[in-house]
């Protein structure tokens, strides 16, 4: 039976996120598009603490062995979730309770589809953003994409407020 690059390029994601090798390593996403006369293939990696470019090469490299017997031509992208990472699934939304986030939805919900706060986790089948306006339940079933904001002024203003406290 024949392989297809993108069947295989499915299997390999999967065993790079049990391989021991990259153990912390998380796929955030991954994702499989045509381009021209070529495939793209789409990785998008996370860790604790961040991911530096050698991890990023060294999953290229693995994914890259493996799909080496192709002839079908393709781009390989394999890039950190960096510091506006895609919020992909459920517990991302308890994982990371109390980061910034813009959540965009479906369906309007009061009003508008695309909703800012503090991510304050998932209460039943509804993640809950705190907003200037209060608690805001957004159904899980209309989350058409989320990320973390990721504020440079807050962050420069807290280092700030910690060499305050250090001097």
């Amino acid at each position: 039976m024949a392989r297809s690059l993108a069947g295989e390029f499915e299997h390999v994601v999967e065993e790079i996120a049990r391989d021991d090798r990259f153990a912390g390593v998380e796929i955030v996403q991954h994702s499989t598009r045509g381009s021209g006369n070529k495939s793209v293939l789409s990785v998008t990696i996370d860790r604790e603490g961040g991911v530096d470019v050698r991890t990023c090469e060294r999953i290229a490299s693995a994914i890259n062995k493996r799909l080496q017997d192709f002839e079908e031509a393709y781009r390989l992208e394999v890039e950190s979730a960096g510091l506006n990472r895609p919020l992909t699934k459920p517990g991302d939304y308890t994982r990371f309770a109390g980061r910034d986030a813009k959540i965009v939805t479906s369906l309007l919900v009061r009003g508008t589809k695309t909703h800012r706060g503090v991510l304050q986790g998932v209460r039943g089948t509804a993640v809950i953003l705190k907003t200037e306006s209060g608690e805001l339940p957004l159904p899980i079933e209309t989350i058409k994409t989320a990320n973390l904001e990721y504020d440079v002024r807050a962050d420069l203003k807290r280092a700030k407020e910690q060499r305050k406290q250090h001097a």
